[in-house]
């Protein structure tokens, strides 16, 4: 049964609200967080002691927590969309607990390749701390990758939402694969974006809140043939600015 406008519209709210209250811890950056601290010790060059007191500096805990913030923060308007199909294909007592399962299988595939990301930040971290060169050599990459049909074919498959069980067990369970895949598209497509602002020293806040209209941008964006092109996919911000010029229109 279709959703209602204004079941959509709390759907849409509450995930925005969330999201937004995710983004004021990681402004705040409790406990440093979202940031790698470094001693003496670690600009004498990598060793088994540097990387060791590198580890005691920077909980593996601490680190997977910030991931785990930035990933919900930054993707959680990536799920209105998804919610809403499960809202629509499930009984009105599942829904809640479908969706639920659903933001739990995506969050899985983020949770796993966080440990795999937040090794690649140490490491770099312990090479050449605080600097520059390993954000922009992974931000060359994301360059790449952005304009590459490999990309676009993952894109594509985030829109393929297949058929869901409506009774039993069934129904649980294809809410839980749903949110996997969901993951593993979404991770297939954006890996380098999300990584290339963990490794600034500096200016992490800038560069997430950048890859965040990016990567809704182009979730946004219909399906397309992959292909090598130059397209920023910068959806939002051109709906955004549509929808101040028919503000003002509409005011004045």
């Amino acid at each position: 049964m279709k959703n209602s406008k204004r079941l959509n519209y709390t759907i849409t709210m509450v995930i925005l609200a969330i999201s937004a209250v995710l983004w004021i811890l990681l402004w705040f950056n409790p406990g440093n967080i979202m940031t790698v601290e470094h001693c003496t010790v670690t600009t004498m060059g990598p060793s088994e002691a540097s990387l060791k007191m590198l580890l005691e500096m920077n909980p593996i805990s601490n680190m997977m927590t910030g991931w785990i913030l930035m990933v919900f923060a930054m993707m959680l308007p990536k799920l209105i969309m998804p919610v809403q199909y499960i809202y629509e294909r499930s009984f009105k007592r599942k829904r809640f607990q479908l969706a639920l399962l659903f933001v739990l299988g995506y969050a899985m595939i983020w949770v796993v390749i966080g440990f795999f990301m937040n090794a690649i930040i140490l490491g770099s971290n312990l090479v050449m701390p605080n600097s520059f060169v390993p954000a922009i050599l992974v931000g060359i990459i994301a360059l790449v990758w952005q304009f590459s049909p490999l990309k676009q074919r993952f894109l594509n498959r985030g829109h393929d939402h297949g058929t869901l069980a409506a009774f039993g067990w069934r129904a649980y369970r294809d809410a839980l694969t749903f949110g996997f895949k969901h993951g593993v598209w979404c991770v297939c497509s954006g890996w380098a974006l999300m990584l290339f602002p963990m490794l600034l020293p500096q200016g992490h806040n800038a560069g997430m809140l950048i890859v965040a209209i990016i990567m809704v941008s182009e979730h946004m964006e219909h399906p397309q043939i992959p292909r090598w092109r130059f397209d920023m996919r910068l959806k939002l911000i051109r709906v955004f600015f549509a929808q101040t010029k028919l503000k003002l229109k509409q005011a004045l």
